[in-house]
């Protein structure tokens, strides 16, 4: 039986939190759901990230599919991002988007409750950044890699997060790292020959 966490915006100290690295939200601390499969990206892990993408994402529009605890779609909105879209269907985790939107006073960000791929599959929207940082068990990466090529803008990139490198048919790996057992790259469509 797992302990509920208290009904408060005050950060609890413990593992369901984290901390935004960078840009306007700088060391605010955001609490998170319990949740199978919910790991944040880690410190470490994002502040690399965010040096590959040069640190300032000012005019960007990102999507965070499987947004989980909002670490990557928050460190975005904080460093500019104009808009920045989180996809997620856990309701715990939906909850605290939401009440960490309000407490941030996030304006870039909006929240959609759906099943990411679902939601993929309805959308035309196109963004310069997106953030795949699925649960690691299932398929549920190179599925999101197939459907997302179509979604990004010319020079856009992806983020994915992984247990195990996926087959990566036509996507040219920019930079990658490896922190514990996670790996980690960004990605750009290889160009279509024409």
């Amino acid at each position: 039986m797992s302990k509920l966490a208290p009904k408060t915006s005050k950060p609890v100290r413990g593992v369901n939190q984290l901390r935004i690295i960078g840009g306007e939200y700088r060391r605010r601390i955001l609490p998170f759901p319990d949740g199978e499969g919910l790991r944040p990206t880690p410190d470490r892990v994002r502040e690399t990230l965010f040096n590959w993408l040069g640190q300032e994402l000012y005019g960007q529009s990102c999507l965070d599919l499987f947004a989980g605890s909002g670490a990557l779609g928050f460190e975005a909105a904080s460093r500019g991002a104009s808009r920045v879209v989180m996809v997620e269907m856990a309701r715990p985790a939906l909850a605290a988007l939401q009440s960490n939107r309000a407490l941030l006073q996030a304006n870039a960000v909006e929240i959609v409750a759906a099943e990411a791929l679902a939601w993929l599959a309805r959308s035309s929207e196109q963004f310069d950044v997106v953030f795949l940082d699925p649960p690691f068990a299932g398929d549920l990466l190179p599925k999101a890699l197939v459907a997302i090529a179509p979604r990004l803008k010319p020079e856009g990139c992806v983020y994915i997060e992984t247990a195990d490198w996926p087959e990566l048919t036509g996507w040219e790996v920019l930079r990658q790292g490896k922190a514990g057992v996670v790996h980690y790259g960004l990605l750009q469509p290889l160009a279509s020959a024409a």
